[in-house]
């Protein structure tokens, strides 16, 4: 396991997480996820930790109200949140990753039907 870190776009939000050099990602067609072309990784929440900027994180939730989508206030980027597909484990937003895990699978999840 090795050490990663990452943070929204204006840096008020960072974070560190611990993963494996060689990840799986899923990319999700849903409303949400399709449009900001999320990747997915999914990172237990024991090997998650922020290092600041836990005031400025907002949260969004919609229908089910099972994933708790969470924002940088100042920013408005989604550099991780809780899904509600892995309630154990935080979905990391890949491209909020400074030089990030190598990508060896990609897992296309179809969002938009599964949850309907």
């Amino acid at each position: 396991m090795k050490e990663y870190v990452g943070q929204c776009h204006c840096g008020g939000i960072n974070f560190r997480f611990y993963s494996e050099d060689s990840v799986e990602i899923w990319k999700c067609n849903c409303s949400i996820c399709e449009p900001l072309d999320y990747e997915h990784l999914f990172i237990k929440h024991d090997d998650f930790t922020i290092i600041n900027g836990e005031e400025l994180i907002s949260e969004y939730s919609f229908g089910t109200k099972k994933a708790k989508h969470l924002f940088c206030k100042n920013c408005g980027i989604k550099s991780f949140y809780q899904p509600r597909s892995h309630p154990d484990s935080y979905s990391i937003n890949l491209k909020c990753v400074k030089n990030p895990p190598e990508v060896t699978n990609i897992v296309y999840f179809d969002g938009k039907n599964k949850f309907t």
